[in-house]
C-alpha cells in the first residue's frame, strides 16, 4: 500500500496559536481532505505562548519531520509604517523580556555574558528565517519581530522593546517557533497580521476580523505557490 504522502509535492505542518487565527483555511482543508496544491497540509494549534509552542512543535518533529512549517497568526506592530489589517512576513524574531532588569534597566542575556549573540541558532543576537533566501520577491513586506510573555499597555515595557530590538510587530510564540525550527534544521515562515498597535488595549480600536480575513488569503496565496 502506497504511503498518503507518496504523490504530494510537500507535507507542511501549518502552526497556529489558536484555531480562530486560521479557521478560514482550516474549514478549506477540510473539504479538500487537508490537500492544497498537492502538497498534504497538518494543523498543530499550540495555545497561546512559548512554552507550549515548544513543547507541541518539538513533540511533533521527534515523530514527523515536515518539508516546511508554516506558522500563522495575528499580531501588534510597533510602528505606522505597517498598516492595521496588513499581512507580513517575519524575517527574524527575538525573545523580547528573556534578560536581566536592574532599576528599569533592560539587558539581554547576550549583553549580560549568559550566551554569545552569535551561538547557534542565534545570529547577532536574532533567530533568522534562513528559508527566505529561497524567496526571490516575497510578496509580503518582510518585517523584524520580537517575542514577548506578556501583553500590556505599559508605554515602558514597549519603550524598552524598541529601545532593544527596533521591532517592528510583537506576538507571543514567533521566537520559539523559529528556534525550535532551526534547531531541527527544517524549513520554516512565519507570517503575521496587524491586528493592533502595540500597547493599545481599547478593543474597539483592533481589527481582529480583517486580520484574520487577510491572514487566511495570503496563507492560502502562499501554499499554492509553494
Amino acid at each position: 500500500m502506497k504511503s498518503k504522502y507518496e504523490f504530494c509535492r510537500m507535507y507542511i505542518l501549518l502552526v497556529a496559536a489558536t484555531k480562530f487565527e486560521i479557521q478560514p483555511i482550516i474549514a478549506l482543508l477540510e473539504k479538500e481532505q487537508y490537500k492544497l496544491n498537492n502538497h498534504i497540509i497538518e494543523i498543530l494549534i499550540t495555545g497561546v505562548g512559548q512554552v507550549s509552542t515548544t513543547y507541541l512543535l518539538t513533540l511533533n518533529f521527534l515523530n514527523k519531520k515536515p518539508d516546511m512549517v508554516i506558522q500563522a497568526g495575528i499580531a501588534g506592530t510597533f510602528t505606522d509604517q505597517i498598516q492595521l489589517g496588513q499581512t507580513v512576513l517575519i524575517k527574524q524574531d527575538s525573545f523580547g523580556d528573556v534578560g536581566i532588569e536592574e532599576k528599569q534597566h533592560f539587558s539581554t542575556l547576550f549583553d549580560a555574558g549568559f550566551g554569545g549573540k552569535d551561538d547557534f541558532p542565534f545570529i547577532n543576537g536574532w533567530l533568522v528565517n534562513d528559508t527566505l533566501r529561497f524567496f526571490n520577491e516575497p510578496s509580503l513586506e518582510p518585517v523584524k519581530a520580537v517575542t514577548v510573555n506578556k501583553i500590556s499597555d505599559s508605554l515602558f515595557q514597549k519603550q524598552q522593546l524598541q529601545h532593544h530590538f527596533l521591532p517592528d510587530v510583537e506576538s507571543m510564540e514567533g521566537a520559539a517557533f523559529h528556534f525550535v525550527c532551526l534547531q531541527q534544521k527544517i524549513p520554516f515562515i512565519q507570517i503575521r497580521s496587524i491586528s493592533n498597535s502595540v500597547g493599545e488595549r481599547d478593543k474597539t480600536k483592533w481589527v481582529i476580523k480583517d486580520a484574520v480575513s487577510n491572514l487566511n488569503i495570503e496563507l492560502k496565496n502562499m501554499i499554492n505557490n509553494l
